[in-house]
């Protein structure tokens, strides 16, 4: 089996993802572009067609697994991706993903399957991220959930596209102003931003394909081809050890870092999860309830819906000898949080918005937090706060 390279490309932004997916295929030589369809799951089916920069030159169609859509597509490209890789003649293989397929799973699937993905791309318009990050209507509103049961919104999977990709493929926007690529930038400081249009054929700085260099070299193709590291993006996207935005203010957009020692009320939390959460467009991070003081608890807002799930426990709250089992990562981010009284529990959560009501906001989380008199009563007494949030944690 010939070597061939995997990379994925995504995003809830059609229009600039075509068009990074053509820039690859015009880039690169011998590249092809696998698309299943996920529209016609409604029939049974998911349609699947490969192409190169000519047109099409195969189609099919994957029945539908378990009346999911994402399903038959995770069962239908890996075997696709092997017979490229065995036929050869390929040397890169463009996963351009259907609108609401997260590329974090897809990732996965094709690296367990035994393929190198070599790139993660999503594709984004920049005067579009605001009016998805706010728009809280479920996919299957809007046509585009991948099975019966998908219960995602427009903006949690559109925030989860753009910050798993350590690459942008910015579309040119005319519409898009100096907030909105604020906006982007702050959402995801650490990706790399390539403009989709870089690079022209005339190829006036020679950096083209040659006979003598069998690669293209533009920057779109150099990160698809760069390089991708499945097990490092997990951990970024992990609660406990996630790579949050930094502070920022600039063009209008601001980002909070609200970093504190001591835990949550859980009921005057409770009370203020609304203003909190419609108060940025994105929020994001970590966070420590009195009542489950062993509990690490992941915050993800977006759209103006609250996700809170446990993501296990501190590792102040583990025995020494469990501390092997757990990730380095995770290791290395709760000793930089590391506190003499309370290990790493700490509040860790970050709001990113145009018109970030900065002050007011941190008050009002300075005010979910314990009193002086709650926090001296210690954890037995912390143990027998109302629990507020058994509905929201199920349990």
């Amino acid at each position: 089996m010939s070597e061939l390279s995997v990379v994925i490309v995504g995003g809830l932004h059609a229009d600039a993802r075509k068009a990074a997916v053509r820039r690859l295929l015009s880039d690169v030589p011998d590249s092809v572009v696998l698309h299943h369809d996920l529209a016609t799951a409604r029939a049974g089916t998911v349609v699947r067609t490969i192409r190169d920069a000519v047109g099409v030159i195969d189609a099919g169609e994957a029945p539908l697994v378990n009346d999911c859509a994402c399903c038959a597509l995770r069962e239908d490209l890996v075997p696709e991706l092997r017979r490229l890789a065995e036929a050869g003649g390929t040397r890169l293989a463009v996963v351009e993903l259907w609108d609401s397929v997260e590329p974090k799973a897809m990732a996965e699937v094709v690296t367990a399957g035994g393929l190198t993905v070599t790139g993660v791309i999503t594709a984004v318009d920049p005067a579009l991220v605001l009016p998805c990050l706010g728009n809280g209507d479920d996919l299957a509103e809007c046509g585009l959930a991948a099975a019966a049961t998908d219960q995602r919104t427009v903006a949690d999977t559109f925030a989860r596209q753009l910050e798993y990709a350590p690459v942008l493929a910015v579309a040119h926007s005319p519409e898009a102003d100096d907030e909105d690529r604020e906006l982007l930038a702050q959402l995801h400081p650490t990706a790399r931003q390539i403009p989709i249009e870089d690079g022209h054929p005339s190829d006036p700085a020679g950096l083209w394909p040659t006979a003598r260099s069998p690669l293209a070299r533009s920057p779109l193709a150099r990160a698809a081809l760069a390089g991708f590291d499945v097990e490092a993006a997990a951990a970024a996207q992990h609660p406990a050890c996630a790579l949050l935005p930094a502070e920022a203010d600039a063009h209008g957009v601001s980002t909070l870092v609200w970093h504190r020692r001591r835990p949550f009320h859980p009921e005057r939390l409770y009370d203020a999860l609304e203003g909190i959460t419609c108060a940025a467009a994105r929020s994001r991070g970590r966070f420590w309830l009195a009542d489950r003081p062993d509990t690490l608890l992941h915050w993800d807002a977006a759209g103006g819906a609250l996700c809170v799930e446990s993501a296990g426990p501190w590792l102040a709250s583990l025995p020494d000898a469990a501390w092997e089992m757990v990730p380095p990562v995770h290791r290395a981010a709760a000793a930089l949080d590391w506190h003499a009284e309370h290990g790493d529990c700490c509040q860790h959560l970050v709001f990113t918005s145009p018109g970030l009501d900065r002050d007011g906001l941190e008050r009002l989380l300075d005010s979910c937090l314990l009193t002086d008199t709650e926090y001296a009563a210690g954890r037995a007494a912390w143990k027998r706060l109302p629990p507020a949030f058994d509905t929201l944690l199920e349990v």
